[in-house]
């Protein structure tokens, strides 16, 4: 059994704050066009928060011409911007636009699960910041080994298998997928 990392987002206790959207950007000091992590309403009840999902395979991997992307050993997908060429193809293939375009640097950047903070025994800066605990890690293949849940919008992910998994929303019919 392998190591994948990934985010579990419970739409339950999300309030919309936006306290882990701000968390990335000072940690990271994103330029403020650059949005790793996004917060966005889901229904008129819920709200969603969502980066990079460091996909079991993926796309923004397979495509890109000059092999800027890694994997890491525990599942997290890097990108080295100084192999980036700009030619946006990693955003084209990524079904949730992780891949941002930097204006100062002229290269394409994105979540790198704050992979530092972890390797000191910390978490990410937005699953620090999250004040309600709508927002964790875990590593998936350990925790969930058979069950990745959707929500609306993230139906048709069969193809690059985010590591992310939804706690069911109260009161909404929930869907579950079983990996093959």
């Amino acid at each position: 059994m392998g190591s994948q990392l990934g985010f579990i987002f419970n739409a339950n206790d999300c309030i919309g704050c936006k306290s882990c959207e701000i968390a990335c950007k000072n940690e990271n000091q994103l330029e403020a066009e650059v949005d790793w992590r996004r917060v966005t309403m889901l229904s008129d009840k819920f709200f969603i928060s969502v980066s990079c999902n460091h996909c079991a395979s993926p796309e923004c991997f397979r495509v890109c011409p000059e092999n800027a992307f890694t994997k890491r050993a525990d599942g997290i997908v890097l990108i080295d911007s100084n192999l980036c060429s700009a030619c946006g193809k990693c955003k084209e293939a990524c079904p949730i636009d992780a891949p941002q375009y930097n204006m100062q640097t002229h290269k394409f950047n994105k979540c790198q699960m704050c992979y530092q903070r972890q390797d000191q025994g910390k978490l990410p800066a937005c699953v620090e910041a999250c004040t309600t605990g709508a927002l964790r890690t875990a590593d998936l293949e350990r925790s969930y080994p058979n069950l990745v849940s959707t929500l609306k919008g993230f139906e048709n992910m069969g193809i690059t298998q985010p590591s992310i998994a939804f706690q069911p929303i109260k009161g909404e019919k929930q869907r579950y997928f079983i990996k093959e």
